[in-house]
């Protein structure tokens, strides 16, 4: 855990799999600052603040692409130790973080929230922190509510939850999902960038979107 790879000419990425779910939450810095963003902190909160301390690092944003209990698990435990750092999801999500049934955490039987957003995020919006400037795409289907954040180097990076993963697709038997709506982001809002775009899902392995749409 922790594998830094660089994404592109400037972003260094730390991925931390939390093991239930096999959830990806990426820490993202430029070369030289010290500052980051942490996407979707998984269950393995322990890891992503060790791995955050251990860099020296100070996140400047949680960013949540949905609001599934996989995804928005470490939430509150970086909040209680970064307390200043907003957290930023898209709108038609956020209901999620305080629902324990509309995250999916209930059938479980783990009840989890997280603390409310502190930002709320919309098609085409851009998120500038840690030197980053993140554009949001709206990209409903595996949730409602769900977005991605793009980051547009050379190549462009695209934080992409789970909409798209290495030879697959989000999944659409949830409460709020559609194939139908999956089908369209992905075709509209992804397909539509340039081959070599990275894409870092939410589980599994990075993939391009030169690969996926082959």
């Amino acid at each position: 855990d922790g594998r830094p790879f660089v994404a592109n000419s400037k972003m260094i990425l730390d991925l931390v799999v939390s093991e239930m779910f096999g959830e990806n939450a990426f820490v993202a810095h430029l070369d030289g600052r010290d500052d980051c963003v942490v996407i979707d902190p998984g269950f393995d909160a322990d890891g992503i603040i060790a791995h955050v301390e251990q860099k020296e690092l100070t996140p400047a944003a949680i960013l949540n692409t949905h609001g599934h209990a996989d995804h928005i698990a470490g939430n509150e435990f970086l909040k209680r130790c970064w307390p200043d750092c907003p957290l930023i999801i898209g709108r038609g999500d956020a209901h999620k973080l305080s629902d324990p049934t509309a995250n999916l955490s209930a059938q479980y039987g783990l009840g989890l929230t997280s603390p409310p957003a502190d930002q709320l995020v919309d098609e085409g919006d851009v998120i500038e922190l840690a030197g980053f400037r993140l554009e949001v795409l709206e990209t409903p289907g595996h949730s409602s509510g769900h977005v991605v954040f793009v980051e547009r180097g050379d190549p462009a990076v695209v934080f992409g939850g789970d909409v798209l993963f290495r030879e697959g697709i989000g999944r659409t038997d949830f409460p709020d999902g559609s194939s139908e709506q999956l089908v369209a982001s992905i075709r509209d809002k992804l397909f539509t960038m340039d081959d070599a775009t990275i894409v870092l899902p939410g589980h599994g392995e990075p993939t391009t979107v030169a690969h996926e749409r082959r």
